[in-house]
């Protein structure tokens, strides 16, 4: 698959957007390359690429800013980053239907909760270390093995889990999630080139249009925007993609 100027461009954007709420673009890019003529596994592939390329630019943005809770991040990326190659085989040999109305309602869920105000920053000193760390590995191997199945790099399960779970900060959350999916999505995408060849010549220019992106909507996230700015402009983005996936399932 060849890549034009407006993909590049519409990398760029999807980058700058999504990496402002925590994610690297994978929950667009990955549907985005089907409906463009990927093969299943050629658009996760890809799409995990994007997303590790756009999530670490950003991630190193916000680690700059000492906005990464890096205590919290190390066990979710343990266990992601060793659940999402997993997931890069599974996508092989499962039907992608079923995962797709589980990842649509999970999206809807999450957009709901989204729009309600935060637990409150106070709470965040209740989680325990134990807490975090048994919690995080819990939470890390589901979402890396989903993760790496759909091509998603998990950001999208990671930042309402860190917010109303783990009670953490909104801008914390994520930007501690653009560190985290990118290891998921490092070891997600090397399984896959276990398995498949990647298509260099589309994903260098793409990757560049990623960092781009990643590098924008990091600047702009950690300077401009609030917490309730955040949420909204995540929760949107889950309801429309809820409708996206939906839609795909059930009429291709």
């Amino acid at each position: 698959m060849s890549i034009s100027a407006l993909l590049v461009i519409t990398i760029f954007f999807i980058s700058l957007v999504l990496t402002m709420v925590g994610l690297g673009g994978g929950l667009i890019f990955s549907p985005l390359f089907v409906i463009l003529g990927f093969a299943k596994s050629e658009a996760a592939s890809a799409s995990l690429f994007l997303n590790l390329i756009a999530a670490a630019s950003a991630a190193f943005t916000y680690s700059r800013k000492r906005m990464v809770d890096f205590s919290l991040s190390i066990p979710l990326i343990i266990s992601s980053s060793l659940a999402a190659p997993i997931g890069s085989y599974l996508n092989v040999y499962i039907d992608p239907q079923p995962f797709l109305v589980i990842l649509a309602i999970v999206l809807a869920m999450a957009g709901v909760r989204m729009l309600m105000p935060p637990a409150g920053q106070i709470e965040r000193n209740k989680i325990g270390s134990y807490t975090k760390i048994f919690g995080g590995i819990g939470i890390g191997a589901c979402i890396g093995l989903m993760g790496g199945l759909l091509g998603i790099g998990g950001g999208v399960f990671i930042v309402p889990l860190l917010i109303y779970v783990l009670k953490t900060p909104t801008k914390i959350a994520a930007a501690s999630s653009t560190f985290i999916v990118c290891f998921s999505s490092l070891t997600g995408f090397l399984g896959y080139v276990s398995i498949q060849q990647i298509n260099w010549i589309f994903l260098i220019p793409a990757a560049i249009a990623a960092f781009a992106g990643g590098q924008a909507g990091s600047r702009i996230m950690s300077t401009r925007l609030k917490g309730r700015s955040i949420r909204l402009i995540f929760s949107i983005i889950l309801f429309i993609l809820c409708a996206k996936l939906l839609h795909k399932a059930f009429f291709g």
